[in-house]
């Protein structure tokens, strides 16, 4: 069972008439207007720490309490650690590391799973039976490495290195502080009143994650480092396929500056893609060959 979509909390939240809108607008490439936009977004933020878990949602919906829900999401993130003590046994210890180390992975510019950072010996070889174990619990969405585009997103997926995504965001919320107490959680203020920075914007990526793989078996995405001339270094958040085309999707803030990224990865695979998307916090736009959505229709793609 995956968490409750954003169509799903809308329904929770007793609007059945702002969905229909959404996926009208995302067909038309059409602007929902700012009004609207507004207050999808702040329902959107919402979604995002409340996340899909019922028992959260259903905590959140009583007073549109905030810790009532962190309460409820803490108590599921105990009984993910006691399944893993009972079912991942011989080798929890290091599906106990491997998830821990997720929020610290993720705020990160580059997002891939650095194993360096569970030790100086840490191989994947001897880590894989825990990813394997955390994705297929469905405790989190592995993202891969698509090397070459050309032949195909699985063909050329590298299971060595991905991108490890909490399968709940709200429960990323929650896991970044599990710590602190929930008065000390300032990504609940960050999110809410829009002072986004790096570590918050961690959450829109997995948000992400989370909404294209309802849709999906695999995530991809595409990365490419060249020591000795970095103009070839490209990082694609995620990959998607549109019948025979492959599709480039970025997520971005709603004030970013430029994407190089997606303009070379363009140029180097222009026989193989289709349609080229950026997912940030601002209305439906198309600008130069790019389909600009709001982050809430990423579940659309």
């Amino acid at each position: 069972m995956f968490p409750l979509d954003f169509e799903e909390f809308l329904w929770a939240m007793g609007d059945e008439a702002t969905y229909p809108l959404i996926r009208h607008c995302f067909k038309t490439k059409k602007p929902l207007g700012a009004a609207l936009h507004r207050k999808v977004m702040n329902d959107f933020r919402q979604y995002i720490l409340v996340g899909g878990m019922p028992q959260s949602v259903l905590a959140y919906l009583n007073d549109k309490d905030f810790e009532g829900a962190d309460a409820a999401k803490r108590r599921i993130l105990n009984l993910y650690r006691e399944d893993v003590a009972k079912f991942a046994e011989g080798y929890e210890d290091k599906v106990f590391a491997v998830f821990d180390g997720i929020p610290g992975q993720l705020s990160k510019k580059e997002k891939k799973y650095k194993l360096s950072s569970l030790g100086k010996q840490a191989r994947f070889r001897t880590f894989e039976d825990s990813f394997v174990w955390l994705n297929e619990a469905m405790i989190v969405n592995t993202c891969f490495n698509a090397t070459d585009p050309h032949v195909g997103l699985a063909l050329s997926a590298e299971n060595n290195t991905q991108k490890c995504y909490m399968a709940d965001t709200g429960l990323l919320v929650t896991h970044t502080f599990r710590d602190k107490r929930y008065t000390d959680n300032e990504l609940y203020r960050a999110i809410l009143f829009d002072k986004m920075n790096i570590n918050e914007g961690m959450l829109m990526e997995n948000i992400v994650a989370q909404m294209l793989r309802h849709r999906r078996p695999r995530l991809y995405f595409y990365s490419r480092s060249d020591s000795r001339n970095r103009e070839n270094n490209m990082e694609i958040d995620f990959l998607i396929t549109e019948g025979n085309k492959i599709a480039p999707v970025e997520v971005k803030s709603g004030s970013y500056q430029s994407h190089s990224s997606l303009d070379k990865f363009r140029k180097r695979f222009s026989s193989v893609i289709g349609s080229a998307y950026i997912l940030y916090t601002k209305d439906v736009m198309l600008k130069d060959g790019i389909i600009h959505l709001p982050l809430y229709m990423a579940e659309l793609l």
